[in-house]
């Protein structure tokens, strides 16, 4: 797949690779997304904004019609408790894709991660390297009818009501919203229909006459490449990211927070938190109901969550023996 360089200008801090993915991803996005509902009518909006500006009012967020914004929310850990990719390797061990061994692996990173709510690249990339192994040679459409079906055994509970209501206002004002993650962009593009969103842009597997050749295209869609995905996205919707808003819990999407005029440290891990509380973005925690600096949704999930979602990954793995 070609990289899509004519979309949008860049810093070259990225690498090739990261570019590479963040295109693809975009492009693949594009592709996919779903027909979004109309937006409500606003000829007046910059000059509303501008007059609210003038009077040293912050405008309400997100802004009803205001056509060049869109959100977009990291997934793992920030829309949904623990990581997409894990749940998603529990549901192939269930058909029969790969043995015990493998599981025991998917069980104890999923564990690790909801422990430590953080993401460790080298368990990030050894459960990606595991996929990528698993998938190689299936078809597609395949893993797409089974991605549905592991959405409901084992995602579809996990969501966090929180980041939804967040999603769900900038629905309500119109604007398009998309899932940024490492994880597929098969499985993040299910995520999202499901949860009514817009699209998703994710990792992207190479694939040739719909068959997965067990390669990506460019590099997982992680750190610096969410951010060349946002930009390049973008660029091909029209969007002025000073307009948009970006929500995640990890300090690896510091890059893709700062694109955007409205970055959120949504269940943020340590780093991240301190970024957010040195630059005044805004936080929201939902995982032990403290209350989110300046006005937020009120949070809906307790602690006993992350603690239980680890043992249900440790006894799932025991149970199987």
């Amino acid at each position: 797949m070609a990289a899509l360089g004519w979309l949008t200008p860049r810093r070259r801090s990225a690498s090739a690779r990261s570019v590479l993915a963040g295109e693809a991803s975009a492009e693949a996005a594009r592709k996919t997304a779903l027909a979004g509902a109309p937006h409500p009518a606003e000829p007046d909006l910059d000059t509303d904004l501008e007059a609210l500006a003038e009077e040293g009012e912050e405008p309400e967020f997100p802004v009803a019609g205001d056509d060049l914004a869109a959100a977009f929310f990291d997934l793992d850990n920030t829309v949904m408790q623990g990581a997409a990719i894990f749940h998603f390797g529990r549901g192939l061990y269930k058909r029969e894709f790969f043995r015990r061994r493998e599981l025991a692996r998917f069980a104890w990173q999923q564990a690790w991660f909801r422990l430590a709510g953080v993401e460790d690249p080298d368990h990030m990339q050894d459960a990606r390297d595991s996929a990528l192994s698993i998938v190689k040679g299936h078809k597609v459409s395949e893993l797409m009818a089974i991605g549905e079906e592991i959405y409901d055994e084992y995602m579809a509970e996990r969501i966090w009501p929180g980041t939804r209501a967040l999603a769900q206002a900038h629905l309500d004002a119109g604007q398009k919203v998309w899932l940024v993650t490492a994880a597929p962009v098969e499985t993040a593009t299910i995520i999202a229909r499901r949860l009514g969103l817009t699209g998703a842009l994710g990792t992207v597997a190479e694939s040739v006459d719909g068959v997965y050749t067990g390669r990506l295209v460019g590099e997982p869609l992680h750190g610096p490449a969410k951010a060349e995905a946002v930009r390049a996205l973008a660029a091909a919707e029209g969007l002025d990211l000073a307009r948009c808003a970006a929500y995640s819990d990890s300090h690896n999407d510091i890059p893709m927070l700062s694109l955007v005029g409205h970055p959120y440290a949504i269940n943020p891990d340590t780093k991240l938190r301190k970024h957010a509380r040195t630059n005044d973005w805004r936080l929201r925690d939902y995982r032990t109901g403290r209350k989110a600096v300046k006005v937020g949704v009120p949070a809906a999930a307790g602690v006993g969550a992350i603690a239980g979602g680890a043992a249900a990954a440790i006894a799932l793995h025991r149970r199987r023996k």
